[in-house]
């Protein structure tokens, strides 16, 4: 067996296995004590996320009350295909990435590739499906609150349905966003071979906060617009 490689701190690079290293950082004492810290720091940003959208179906669930006839008729002017489509779309993704995490597990780095390759096409997908739900939205005057100018509706504030619609998936688009931003990320860096047996913590780290995204878009479904109101 050859010289262990070093960091610049002067700690041991542990090879992967398959020819790749990675460096443990000067604040841990072993690579173990690094990827359970990284796994930690993970889900409590993944339990700031939960209670953030939690405070967003709160206020669903609030102005619903309120506003109870208006949601009510006003959900079913959304697009149950276009939405279900969607939800198979995310669905499909999430399973692309677990499995990409499996195959980094694996050391499969041209499958991790392929894999995380698919999962972004589908992010791609979901986005340009909703592109032409707002598309139609917009054209229909179908808006949030005070601009809202569709006639036909007998409720008398159906734009507050469509302002917490608004808000809701487009907080939703702007994770889909900045998941397609570290998929791709962590893509270039299984093409370099950075990932293997022994280091896919990000990936892992990617996947886990790609299937809040895929959860969160399973309740927003049925309560936007199956249920409503």
């Amino acid at each position: 067996m050859g010289a262990a490689a070093h960091d610049d701190h002067g700690h041991d690079i542990p090879a992967t296995g398959d020819g790749t290293q990675f460096s443990v950082a000067h604040h841990f004492d072993t690579a173990d004590q690094q990827f359970n810290s990284n796994k930690m720091g993970i889900w409590l940003f993944l339990v700031t996320e939960i209670l953030f959208f939690g405070g967003l179906f709160c206020a669903f669930f609030i102005f619903r009350s309120w506003y109870y006839d208006s949601f009510v008729e006003a959900h079913h002017h959304l697009d149950r295909i276009m939405g279900g489509i969607n939800t198979l779309v995310l669905i499909g993704s999430s399973l692309t990435m677990a499995l990409a995490v499996r195959a980094a597990q694996q050391g499969k780095r041209q499958l991790v590739v392929l894999l995380l390759a698919i999962t972004i096409l589908c992010a791609f997908g979901f986005l340009a499906i909703k592109y032409l739900e707002y598309t139609h939205k917009f054209h229909d005057g179908l808006l949030p609150g005070k601009y809202f100018h569709a006639t036909g509706f007998k409720s008398q504030h159906p734009g507050m349905f469509f302002a917490v619609y608004f808000m809701m998936t487009g907080i939703h688009g702007l994770h889909v966003v900045i998941g397609i931003g570290l998929i791709t990320w962590i893509l270039l860096r299984a093409q370099n071979g950075e990932f293997g047996p022994r280091y896919y913590a990000p990936v892992e780290g990617v996947g886990l906060y790609w299937h809040l995204v895929d959860l969160v878009w399973i309740y927003l479904f049925p309560l936007l617009y199956l249920v409503g109101g």
